[in-house]
């Protein structure tokens, strides 16, 4: 069955720091688009980033570029998403998805068929 469990939210201060993990099974990583979305209280969904998992480059969502790093370790078949600077406005539930293939809309939830149950993340000022 797949499974992707997200972990490492928590409660930082502004211009914290927090490393988000996502470990994936069930499904063959090494041939999967693996992403991180967010969704803050009260609004839609919004892609964060993604990385194919068999190489290639990443993708950011402009407004976060800078601040965060998606990283993997295929070996343990894990996501990461390191998040620097945090701002009030990344305050959201951090979910990963996976999807066989990473489109051209990575950034389109739509597109992914495997999703976690989210770790919360919480800026305050």
């Amino acid at each position: 069955q797949v499974q992707l469990v997200e972990s490492g939210g928590g409660s930082v201060q502004a211009g914290g720091s927090l490393r988000l993990s996502c470990a994936a099974s069930g499904f063959i990583y090494s041939r999967y688009c693996v992403g991180w979305f967010r969704q803050p209280p009260g609004k839609e969904r919004e892609g964060v980033a993604a990385i194919y998992t068999g190489g290639g480059s990443a993708y950011y969502a402009d407004s976060l570029k800078g601040r965060i790093t998606i990283s993997q370790d295929n070996a343990k078949n894990t996501l990461y998403l390191q998040m620097n600077n945090l701002k009030p406005e990344d305050t959201a539930m951090y979910y990963c998805a996976a999807g066989p293939i990473c489109l051209t809309r990575w950034y389109d939830s739509s597109a992914y068929l495997y999703w976690g149950q989210g770790t919360q993340v919480t800026v305050s000022s």
